[in-house]
């Protein structure tokens, strides 16, 4: 954005609103220059990396269980709300009141929203979901958006991205490992990653939602590039790309800049190493280092940084786990998590909670005939059927894009114990639930868990909220999901050397494949679930109820 240099500082996105716990807040923002940056009275100055400037601002001091509208001010003018929008005031709605209302999906095309691509891509679920909270009843409002991962696609990007990269590369602007033919169309570097964030939070009413209802985020593969850390030879193979480097500095470090940081609460920004080397650092330059430094130590030693967030919502814990990065990719010795990861994940899932709500990209309970075709995969794959077998397997776990909680089996069975632990411990939560997305299709499960009786567990999953599988892969999942393939995969499985663990699960409702939203409404020891689609309809892009259950009390 550019305009006169004396006129005064200006948005260039945001405001988002991130944290709300019941009496504060957190605002992010990205200005055009440095500024400072208040919000119902509170300050925070901008700090800058590659020509960009953020603030994070922390507001303290708000009633439980309110409402209040707010206004972004920059340098002491008015720069949110923008003049002529159309929008309600965005606000924020503190915790402590009766009941949750919590939304979630991932996997959001940037398309434009006119009637070709509407025909290709369909209507978007935060659009509609946008447009339906402007138009005045709060009670169907989330509390807190919990977007699950592919929010940008760094290796697919769009038409006008990559058009836009093309131009930068006949103009020999994108030298090094960027010049390489084969990212020649993808993103790299941190400036063509601010592109991606401009593009999907621009649009007019996903930016007035962002403002309004606050966000949880964490990451998933197109972050980054398909099937990334799905394997051992996939890491071999890709960290010899001229290209590796910058894309892994510039995937990482914006990813902290624009979603990781307003995923933490003001008590844990306090204690972030990282937040205060940036704010401690003199100039732009030196900023740049510390970003690209973690950004790298935390592709090389996943244990220098977490990703992963917990967020206590009332009675509610929400424990979202990274799956991607803190990846143990060793042969013999796969896990999602890497040990000090999971010491946590387990330290932390236990708790005086009535829900315990584990939000993970990759859906932990799969379609059947997927959790047995990744099972069968990775024992192949690691040596079951020698070492043919070996070679085909892998070729077919990249290919198929197996990489999901079942082809961890180390890790799934430890899930598992996880969740007999937490039921047996004390007052058992009402239930466990995993939050998911990522497989561009949506369904219910519900589990059975040996040695578990009083607490409800269930895999929730919702993709996408705009971007549809192919006609052929809805017709793969579907063909999957047949009890003969599943248990003709399951037998292939056992053969295998795989074991059954002590979990069952029914898909009762689904799947479905259009962009839609799932909604999780707790109240007390109560917890309901709601499925909408998003549809066109009159040429107004709405959300329609496909399911509504009970899930747990």
């Amino acid at each position: 954005m550019t305009h006169n240099p004396h006129d005064g500082p200006r948005l260039v996105l945001g405001p988002l609103l991130r944290y709300v716990g019941d009496t504060c807040a957190t605002v992010w923002v990205e200005t055009d220059r440095p500024c400072t940056v208040e919000v119902l009275g509170h300050r925070a100055s901008t700090w800058g990396v590659h020509g960009h400037h953020y603030a994070l601002v922390v507001v303290e001091g708000l009633a439980p269980a309110s409402e209040t509208p707010y206004e972004v001010h920059l340098d002491g003018v008015r720069a949110w709300p923008e003049p002529g929008q159309l929008y309600p005031p965005s606000v924020v709605r503190t915790l402590g009141g009766d009941g949750l209302r919590l939304a979630f999906g991932s996997c959001r095309r940037a398309a434009p929203f006119d009637r070709r691509q509407l025909r290709r891509v369909g209507a978007d679920a935060l659009v509609a979901l946008a447009q339906r909270m402007a138009g005045g009843d709060r009670s169907g409002w989330p509390h807190t958006l919990l977007l699950l991962g592919d929010q940008v696609y760094a290796d697919e990007p769009s038409p006008a991205l990559t058009k836009r990269l093309a131009r930068l590369t006949d103009l020999g602007r994108r030298d090094g490992g960027r010049a390489d033919e084969e990212v020649r169309d993808e993103i790299v570097d941190f400036e063509e990653y601010t592109w991606l964030y401009h593009e999907a939070w621009r649009t007019p009413d996903v930016r007035w939602l962002l403002s309004t209802v606050p966000t949880a985020m964490v990451l998933d593969d197109h972050d980054l590039r398909d099937d990334w850390n799905s394997s051992w030879s996939w890491r071999q193979e890709v960290e010899q790309r001229p290209w590796w480097r910058d894309r892994v500095q510039g995937a990482f470090a914006s990813y902290w800049v624009y979603q990781h940081l307003g995923n933490l609460s003001p008590e844990h920004l306090a204690e972030d190493a990282v937040y205060r080397k940036v704010r401690e650092a003199p100039d732009d330059e030196a900023r740049e280092r510390v970003l690209a430094d973690m950004a790298w130590r935390a592709d090389r030693e996943p244990t220098s940084m977490r990703w992963s967030f917990v967020r206590d919502l009332g009675r509610t814990r929400l424990l979202v786990v990274d799956s991607r990065c803190s990846r143990r990719l060793t042969p013999s010795n796969r896990a999602m998590l890497d040990d000090v990861e999971w010491a946590w994940v387990q330290k932390t899932a236990h708790g005086d909670v009535d829900h315990l709500l584990v939000g993970t990209s990759l859906p932990f309970l799969t379609l059947h005939g997927i959790h047995h075709l990744e099972g069968w995969n990775e024992a192949v794959s690691e040596g079951a059927w020698g070492r043919v077998g070996m070679r085909i397997g892998e070729r077919l776990r990249l290919s198929a894009d197996l990489e999901h909680w079942p082809a961890f089996r180390q890790s799934f069975d430890a899930m598992v114990r996880l969740v007999q632990d937490v039921a047996s411990a004390g007052e058992p939560p009402a239930s466990v639930m995993w939050l998911s997305g990522d497989v561009h299709c949506s369904y219910l499960a519900r589990a059975r868990v040996e040695g578990v009786e009083s607490t409800a567990v269930h895999q929730l999953t919702m993709s996408p909220f705009r971007n549809p599988l192919e006609p052929w892969l809805r017709l793969a999942n579907r063909f999957l999901e047949r009890p003969r393939v599943a248990r003709a995969l399951a037998w292939l499985a056992r053969r295998a050397g795989v074991v059954d663990p002590p979990v069952e699960w029914d898909v009762d409702q689904g799947p479905w494949f259009g962009n839609g939203l799932m909604t999780l409404e707790v109240a007390g020891r109560t917890a309901r679930v709601e499925v909408e689609h998003a549809r066109v309809v009159g040429g107004t892009q709405v959300l329609e109820r496909t399911h509504t259950g009970v899930l747990a009390g």
